[in-house]
């Protein structure tokens, strides 16, 4: 597996081996002791999730806080996805920044979010698979969501040629100085 550290080092962009020929592929999509070694301790997940999105949706920017702050292990196995990370620990000297990169179902990249992150994407394709790994179950109590376009974040989403598609709750959530942190 290759490793790829992002702007914000605890961001993890990981690329699996893949072995093809003209029947197909296989990969390890996933290994407790090469994923602990490539992010440097021991991570234990206990959800898995599955979404599926049409062209345009746009999901997040999400995150848990404590007690059942969630890391997340994300990858898109159909389509392709922009995929958008944020760090919201005010005590980092990369609170506020975001990191972007490109998953699809071809590129196999998958990327370790680590608690303290809000995490969303958008999908450029017609459709899309994503899979997240948690390591804490979905606590609604906990729950919050930063807006996606807080000029104050600035990501640079790509231009689909149409508004994005919104979950009610994201069309509403709050700007960064107004969302719940982490410490």
């Amino acid at each position: 597996m290759n490793v790829i550290r992002t702007e914000i080092p605890e961001v993890l962009i990981l690329e699996p081996r893949v072995f093809g020929d003209e029947r197909g592929f296989f990969m390890e999509s996933w290994s407790q002791k090469t994923f602990n070694a490539a992010v440097g301790h021991e991570v234990n997940f206990v959800q898995d999730n599955h979404s599926r999105s049409a062209r345009g949706v746009l999901r997040g920017l999400h995150f848990q806080l404590p007690p059942h702050a969630q890391g997340k292990l994300v990858r898109c196995t159909q389509g392709a996805v922009f995929d958008v990370v944020v760090d919201l620990r005010r005590s980092s000297p990369t609170f506020g920044k975001w990191v972007g990169m490109e998953l699809t179902g071809t590129n196999y990249r998958q990327v370790w979010i680590p608690p303290g992150f809000a995490h969303g994407f958008v999908v450029t394709s017609e459709r899309a698979d994503f899979l997240y790994k948690t390591t804490d179950l979905y606590a609604p109590e906990c729950e919050g969501a930063v807006r996606w376009d807080d000029p104050a974040i600035g990501i640079t989403w790509p231009d689909l040629g149409m508004a994005p598609l919104l979950s009610a709750k994201d069309a509403v959530a709050p700007l960064l100085a107004d969302a719940r942190h982490f410490g």
